[in-house]
């Protein structure tokens, strides 16, 4: 593309260039012929009066013009022969006088038709040497008399083609100059598109990093902008793609691990029940390992299920109080909580709701008391409170259990993932349920974050926009 826009304007600009010399020597070659036009007619004008009255002088003395013409010629001839110019005279319709540059007769109008006018300027070319002839015939009783002058043209044109072959010398520098400028300019303009070009292959070849540097603020920068723009799209997107292939990857092997060990454990149990001699009381015993198992697995396949169908985003809205929530999970979790003997406090201002699904908030809070109660010690204490913040209502639950370190935060979101594997499948925890909480979170547009400490304990904080 750049090589043809180069040759095209390359083209025009010397058809341009070209056109307005041809013109400007045109113009140039009028000028001088004008020039030497008028100093012609003035030479012709000074010697046919001259010449008039050398003649009227003979016709005084008596004596033949015809016949002493060649007399009265010579001195005006002597005069002009120096610069290449001559003369000549017609009577009757024929020459009776030529200068020694007169053009031969061949060649010449002999003599032109004037009709009635006093002067008559004819351009002859004259074999190699061009003449600007000026011819009129005398005022009566001259009449029959004409004078034609020869001025030579070949200075003139010789100093019009030599100053016209100036111009396209000078022409032809400008267009090496210029198409020297026309080059780099063209390189300039199309720098950002060879990037573009250059970065699109990188960005092909697997390098989502590459930009391209953008100068100024033209046309071809808003181009550069806005292909920055799309690959910083495309690097999101790949990135998200990957992230999104990994965490899949990871839950898939997560999901390989929690299975291989509780169907381990189940296979082996049954195998030892059908090979081996075993009391009631020791049959009894892994029997019940075995169903302990299959409640685990059960667990986790609900709360997959739960997950899928978290997916589907088709559960109405609706305005839902804080207070009356917090209602619902007491009877949910007051049993669970006894077990341990641990103490739930709900706190909830009257103005506090939410928009969501009473449903999914209800798991979300119970996941997250349930938590606590995993990490906590007997008869502590877990506080679940609500209140409103600016434009947000924020709901905590706080608990004085283990807590967390800095590194288990940043994971505890993920599916599968456990802060104490151990004491999690011994309370039958799948590490899923803060993943159903994540999920639930981002479906009602609110925020989750942790503060914890070992040994201290943990500060879940859910804001949901008012």
């Amino acid at each position: 593309m750049k090589k043809k826009i180069f040759l095209v304007a390359l083209f025009l600009f010397i058809v341009f260039l070209n056109s307005m010399i041809l013109i400007v020597s045109i113009v140039i070659l009028k000028d001088k012929l004008s020039a030497v036009r008028d100093k012609c007619l003035a030479e012709h004008y000074v010697i046919a009066s001259s010449l008039i009255g050398d003649m009227q002088a003979l016709e005084q003395r008596r004596n033949h013009v015809e016949d002493n013409m060649d007399n009265l010629m010579r001195v005006y001839s002597r005069y002009l022969q120096g610069r290449g110019s001559g003369l000549a005279v017609s009577f009757a319709g024929e020459w009776i006088y030529e200068s020694p540059v007169f053009a031969s007769k061949a060649a010449m109008i002999c003599p032109p038709d004037t009709g009635y006018s006093q002067e008559r300027i004819v351009y002859m070319e004259n074999g190699e040497h061009p003449v600007l002839c000026v011819y009129g015939i005398f005022p009566a009783p001259w009449q029959d008399y004409g004078l034609m002058y020869i001025g030579n043209l070949d200075e003139t044109v010789s100093s019009w083609r030599h100053t016209k072959n100036i111009l396209f010398l000078t022409g032809a520098v400008v267009i090496l100059i210029m198409s020297f400028f026309l080059f780099q300019f063209l390189n300039i303009i199309f720098r950002p598109l060879r990037q573009i070009s250059g970065t699109s292959a990188e960005i092909a070849n697997g390098n989502y990093g590459s930009r391209i540097p953008v100068h100024g603020k033209d046309e071809i920068s808003g181009v550069a902008h806005n292909f920055n723009l799309m690959a910083d799209q495309i690097e999101n997107q790949i990135r998200q793609l990957e992230d999104g292939a990994e965490q899949k990857q990871q839950f898939i092997d997560n999901f390989s691990h929690e299975l291989r060990i509780p169907l381990t454990a189940i296979y082996g149990y049954a195998e030892y029940i059908q090979k081996a001699l075993l009391s009631e009381e020791e049959r009894y015993e892994c029997t019940q390992f075995i169903m302990s198992e299959c409640s685990r697995l059960q667990n986790m396949a609900y709360q997959l299920l739960d997950m899928a169908l978290l997916r589907r985003d088709d559960m109405k809205d609706s305005d839902c109080s804080v207070k009356e929530l917090f209602a619902e999970s007491e009877k949910i979790m007051y049993m669970r909580a006894a077990e341990r003997k641990i103490r739930l406090t709900y706190d909830s201002s009257p103005n506090c709701v939410v928009r969501g699904n009473m449903e999914q908030l209800l798991i979300l809070t119970n996941n997250l008391i349930d938590n606590a109660i995993k990490a906590s010690r007997q008869e502590d204490e877990i506080r679940i409170y609500a209140y409103t913040e600016e434009s947000a209502v924020v709901v905590k639950v706080e608990d004085h259990g283990t807590g967390m370190e800095i590194e288990q935060i940043s994971h505890i979101r993920e599916a599968f993932y456990r802060v104490d594997k151990a004491r999690s499948r011994a309370a039958g925890g799948a590490g899923l349920g803060l993943a159903i909480c994540e999920r639930i979170v981002q479906i009602h547009h609110a925020d989750m974050s942790f503060i914890s400490e070992p040994g201290v304990g943990t500060i879940v904080k859910l804001s949901f926009p008012v």
